[in-house]
C-alpha cells in the first residue's frame, strides 16, 4: 500500500512538515512516496492508496502551486473516490488562514470522492506550524501520517 505526499514549500517550513508525515506512514508499515509538487505527477495520485497535500498559507488559501495541481487532477475525477486524504499548512501568522487553506486542501479531496478523517485531539483539520514546526507541529505531523495509513490499511487493505 502507498500513500502519497505532495507539498510546496519556499523555506523549508512545509517540506519539514512532509517529511515529518512520511514518517508517521513508514512507521505504520506503509511505503511513503514525498513528493515536492514539482516533481509529482497526476499519475501519481492514481497509484496511491492514501494522499496527502501540504501547503504553506499565503493569503488565507494554498499556493498556487499546489492549486494548479488540484485543477489539473480534474483529470482524473472520480478516479480517487475512496482514497484517504489529509492535508497540513504552514504559514508566517497564528491567525495567518490555515484553517482557511486547510479547509481548501479537503474540499477538493471530497470533492474527488475521497475519504478524510479529522481527531479529535487538536488541529483537527490537518497539521498547522507557525513558521518553523516545533515539536507540536511535528508530532502532529507524524500523526496525521500515521491515521492516514491505518484508514487506508482498513479501506484497501
Amino acid at each position: 500500500m502507498k500513500i502519497l505526499i505532495v507539498y510546496y514549500s519556499r523555506t523549508g517550513n512545509t517540506q519539514k512538515m512532509a517529511e515529518a508525515v512520511k514518517y508517521g506512514v513508514e512507521e505504520e508499515g506503509l511505503e511513503a512516496v514525498l513528493k515536492c509538487v514539482a516533481e509529482a505527477s497526476l499519475d501519481d495520485l492514481i497509484e496511491a492508496d492514501g494522499i496527502i497535500l501540504g501547503s504553506p498559507t499565503y493569503y488565507g488559501n494554498m499556493a498556487a502551486e499546489i492549486k494548479r495541481f488540484i485543477d489539473d487532477s480534474v483529470k482524473y475525477h472520480g478516479k480517487l473516490a475512496g482514497k484517504v486524504g489529509g492535508a497540513f499548512t504552514s504559514s508566517g501568522l497564528a491567525g495567518g488562514g490555515n484553517e482557511t487553506t486547510l479547509m481548501a486542501l479537503i474540499q477538493a479531496m471530497l470533492i474527488h470522492g475521497m475519504v478524510v478523517q479529522g481527531t479529535t485531539r487538536r488541529d483537527h483539520y490537518g497539521p498547522v506550524a507557525v513558521n518553523a514546526p516545533d515539536d507540536t507541529a511535528l508530532e502532529n505531523c507524524r500523526a496525521l501520517g500515521s491515521r492516514v495509513a491505518t484508514l487506508a490499511r482498513i479501506l484497501h487493505g
